[in-house]
């Protein structure tokens, strides 16, 4: 998961950086690129954890920014900035990742109360 959190950066980084040069572009760029990232980053985080609760809370963070980061994704394409099919392929990953990363959080809190 950590290859695969940074590999979806480094899309995102593409992503961004093919953006038209437009004002609302940059201001949605610009979160998408923190979003993005922020993934990966918190997601190493996360591997770092040192006890059940750290862990709980980094993966919060991770499942926020996924979630975040796919919003932007859609939204590039629901305002035309992008067309769909130049990112079908990353938002299928982004919810991929989501999904993967809310379930080990749902397990996390499951055993926490056991």
């Amino acid at each position: 998961m950590k290859l695969r959190t940074r590999q979806f950066a480094v899309r995102i980084v593409s992503v961004v950086r093919s953006l038209p040069r437009t004002r609302e572009a940059d201001i949605i760029g610009r979160q998408l690129l923190r979003s993005g990232t922020a993934v990966a980053a918190n997601y190493r985080a996360v591997c770092r954890s040192r006890s059940h609760a750290e862990f709980i809370s980094k993966m919060n963070v991770v499942v926020e920014e996924a979630d975040e980061t796919v919003f932007w994704l859609e939204f590039l394409v629901d305002t035309e900035i992008l067309a769909a099919e130049k990112l079908t392929l990353l938002i299928k990953e982004g919810n991929e990742l989501l999904a993967i990363c809310a379930a080990s959080l749902r397990t996390a809190k499951h055993h926490k109360g056991a």
